[in-house]
């Protein structure tokens, strides 16, 4: 998945002294540790890197963190390469018009509603709740649930 207006509602705090910070939310950190834990794998791919994604990563042990790659598609089409997974075997989801051709392209594709037009338009699922406030979470129940 995507990071900014995915896993967060897409603001990016800037401070004087140049750091930044992002809210992430806690539902989707759990959603994201129960697919750990069920084995599904976990990816974040983000067209920027950032400090603040690295630490979440981190704190959530993120098996896949992939930044400042603005072609989501080869990325994502490498890690599944990688992890030996054909495209009906990934999900991805992303809010923007790069993250387009990655959701185009996986077997399940997610854009969160406030996503650019181009995303939204390839997208086979649209979650209920906003990017940022448990969208991720929502599809984590979904995955986890088609699992059993």
């Amino acid at each position: 998945m995507d990071v900014d207006g995915v896993l967060t509602d897409g603001t990016v705090l800037v401070s004087s002294d140049g750091t930044e910070a992002k809210n992430f939310s806690i539902l989707d950190g759990m959603g994201l540790k129960r697919l750990e834990k069920a084995g599904v794998a976990v990816a974040w791919i983000s067209g920027r890197p950032s400090g603040a994604t690295t630490a979440r990563a981190n704190e959530l042990k993120i098996p896949h963190l992939i930044q400042g790659r603005t072609d989501k598609l080869a990325a994502l089409q490498e890690l599944a390469a990688k992890l030996s997974l054909l495209p009906a075997q990934c999900a991805y989801m992303g809010d923007d018009d790069i993250d387009a051709p990655a959701i185009a392209w996986a077997g399940v594709g997610i854009a969160p509603s406030g996503s650019m037009p181009a995303a939204l338009a390839v997208a086979d699922i649209v979650p209920a709740r906003p990017a940022g406030h448990g969208a991720v979470r929502e599809i984590c129940e979904l995955i986890l649930a088609a699992r059993v």
